[in-house]
Parts: C-alpha cells; sequence; structure tokens
C-alpha cells in the first residue's frame, strides 16, 4: 500500500512538472491547492500544449493599460450619403425587364440598363417617340436659326425662340434617357447592386416613381439613439464598437476608417433619446439594414487591467478566469469585474501584472479542470 502510495505522489509531481529541483532561479512556486478570499481550494490541473493547440488555446500577458468605459446602447447600419443611388421613371411607362437578373443583390455596372419601360402601347400615344420628335425637330430648326441669324435673315429674339426650344426639349430628352422603339431603357448611374425593388415585370409606373436602389456598400453609416442622460458624455466619444447578430465578429470604427459624424444638439420629444451618427468603410461582411450592439467608448482610464470577454467563465454569477502556471499546467482565478466595452472587460481585482490568461479556448479548460483537478500538493 505505501508503494502504491509513493508511485501515485511520483505521478503527481511529474504531471506539472514537480521533478524540478527548486532554486532562487526557478522563477515561480505552484501551490495546488492553496485558498482564495472566499476559501475555496485553487487547483492547478494538466493540459498539456498538443491538446491546447487541437482547440485553439491562445494566451495574453497581462499588462496595465488605458481602458475606455464604454456606453451600450443600440444602433442600425444603413449606407452613407453619396453611396447609393434610387432609378426612377423618366416617363410613364410598363416595366419590361432586360437580361440582368433583377433581384435583391443582383451586380449592375454603371451604364447597364437595368430594365425598360414600354411606352407604345399607351393610350396617350408613345411618349418616348414623342419627345425624341420633339428634340430632333428643335435641333434642326435651332441649325437652321444659327445660319440664318450670320446674314440677317431672322431677327435676334427669333434666333433666342429657336435656341430656348432646342435646349427645353433637348433637357426632356435627356432627362428620359436611352429612348429606343417601343419604349426606353432605365440605367444605372453608378456601379453596385439592387436593393429594394419596387416593381415587376408589366406594372405601370408614372414619371419619377422609385423603381430599384443602386448601393455600393462601399460606405456605410452607424446610427444609434442615446438615452439623454449620457448628453454630457457625448464630447467624450472618440470610438465605437459594434457586433452584428449574424456574426461573432466585433468590429472597431477606428480600424474601419470611421469618425463621428454628428450628434443633436437636442432630444427628439417623442422618444427622449439623441441620435449619434457615424460612418466608415465596409471592409467586413456588414449588411446595411441591420440592427447591431454597439458599445460608445468615451475617456480612457490609465493603468487599468482588463481582459478579452472569451476569457471569462461565469458560473452562477461568479466569474472567473484560467492563468497558465507554465506550458502544460493552468490555474482557475475567481476575478471581479467591472465595465466592459464590447471587446474587453475591466478586472477589479484578482489579476495582477504579469499574469498569463487564457483567452481563447477556456470552456475547454473549464471542461478539464473539472475532469482533472490535482489535489492539493507543492511543486
Amino acid at each position: 500500500m505505501t508503494k502504491i502510495f509513493i508511485v501515485f505522489c511520483t505521478c503527481l509531481l511529474v504531471a506539472c512538472g514537480g521533478d524540478r529541483p527548486h532554486s532562487e532561479d526557478d522563477g515561480h512556486e505552484h501551490e495546488h491547492g492553496s485558498e482564495d478570499a472566499t476559501g475555496d481550494r485553487l487547483s492547478i490541473f494538466e493540459f498539456d500544449a498538443e491538446k491546447a493547440a487541437a482547440v485553439g488555446l491562445e494566451t495574453r500577458v497581462v499588462r496595465p493599460a488605458p481602458f475606455s468605459e464604454a456606453i451600450k446602447t443600440g444602433g442600425r447600419i444603413s449606407a452613407a450619403q453619396g453611396d447609393e443611388q434610387t432609378l426612377t421613371a423618366t416617363l410613364p411607362g410598363v416595366v419590361a425587364f432586360k437580361k440582368t437578373a433583377f433581384v435583391e443583390g443582383a451586380m449592375v455596372k454603371k451604364g447597364q440598363a437595368v430594365l425598360s419601360l414600354v411606352t407604345g402601347n399607351l393610350a396617350s400615344g408613345d411618349i418616348a417617340v414623342r419627345t425624341r420628335a420633339v428634340y430632333e425637330r428643335a435641333k434642326s430648326e435651332y441649325e437652321r436659326a444659327q445660319e440664318l441669324i450670320k446674314d440677317r435673315i431672322i431677327s435676334e429674339r427669333e434666333f433666342n425662340q429657336a435656341r430656348l426650344d432646342y435646349e427645353t426639349a433637348k433637357t426632356a430628352f435627356d432627362a428620359v434617357g436611352d429612348v429606343r422603339g417601343g419604349g426606353v431603357d432605365i440605367s444605372s448611374p453608378i456601379g453596385g447592386y439592387l436593393k429594394n425593388l419596387r416593381v415587376k415585370e408589366g406594372d405601370y409606373v408614372e414619371t419619377g416613381s422609385p423603381l430599384a436602389t443602386v448601393s455600393q456598400n462601399n460606405r456605410l453609416q452607424l446610427r444609434v439613439e442615446l438615452p439623454g442622460k449620457y448628453y454630457a458624455s457625448l464630447p467624450l466619444i472618440h470610438d465605437a464598437y459594434f457586433r452584428t447578430p449574424y456574426s461573432d465578429d466585433v468590429y472597431r470604427l477606428s480600424e474601419l476608417n470611421g469618425r463621428l459624424l454628428s450628434y443633436a444638439r437636442s432630444m427628439d420629444s417623442n422618444t427622449f433619446y439623441i441620435p449619434v451618427i457615424f460612418e466608415f468603410d465596409n471592409k467586413g461582411a456588414i449588411l446595411p439594414g441591420g440592427y447591431v450592439e454597439a458599445y460608445l467608448l468615451t475617456s480612457a482610464i490609465p493603468d487599468a487591467i482588463s481582459v478579452p470577454l472569451s476569457s471569462l467563465i461565469e458560473e452562477q454569477g461568479i466569474y472567473s478566469v484560467f492563468i497558465q502556471e507554465d506550458e502544460d499546467c493552468y490555474r482557475k482565478q475567481e476575478v471581479r469585474i467591472g465595465p466592459d466595452n464590447g471587446s474587453d472587460v475591466r478586472i477589479l481585482s484578482g489579476l495582477k501584472d504579469g499574469d498569463t490568461v487564457v483567452t481563447e479556448a477556456a470552456y475547454h479548460l473549464k471542461l478539464a479542470s473539472a475532469a482533472n483537478a490535482l489535489p492539493a500538493h507543492h511543486h
């Protein structure tokens, strides 16, 4: 029985490097089973480097650094001004689709015909053909007047009237667009993607009716509604994080060439919220029109200890992190947390400068700690 006990203790010592002799240069001493402030026994457990690599475990050395507190709120992503163009009907007609697929997300090039408006079968006659005829007649009369005015055959007044008729007809003809037999093509003024499709084939539309929107989706805006109690903090806002409901990625505006565009100087009397608007580059898979969870960063706290939110383990309202003691050994450490900014959380107690904290795969360590916790011993 004594031999078995000796072998068992030897295995435990080897598991976490217990065969190394202590010296002043050893740099650390682990005390398995030491107690925290609540009296709970802290355990060190083994999780070898091969397993750590397999689950994508990552660590970070804790260092005091400025930590920006954040105001948590909701927001919505929309296209930036000038990044979208609405296609409108240039004359009354019946919608007819071109070869371009008229569906959400279809890509179109600048100048590409998206659809046609058929005007030949209208009771009022073919407006497109009539507009072209008026333009060509006015152009011909103006060119003739230019020759006659040279020889003083017509008066200055007659020439000016011919020029006015031509310019008016040309404006109407240019507004109609690419007039073809029986209708007119509606072309995209910019390259981008179709969205907000408002018509289907065979629909009748009047002049000025919106047909669809073309979005470049390059530059986006984030609009958040901030409660009035934060009005005094608005001048301190210098950056923002946001997270979309369809991705775990956290986007930081400063990394997306973002900037604070404006915020209202008064409160909406109906909602009692203050709109705050940011603009940024769409460098990721961010869809305009969606709602996001946003964190507005204000003034920074100097020399704060913080860790990524992914480091935290929560159990019945108690938060912990895992500290790497050496290559293969980890310790679960209870911490008291402060505010977070959507990416990192401030640690009020439980960690110190120089601790190596697990930042990814913490839940794999949680499972391993429950199964492989070692009894109290020193090494």
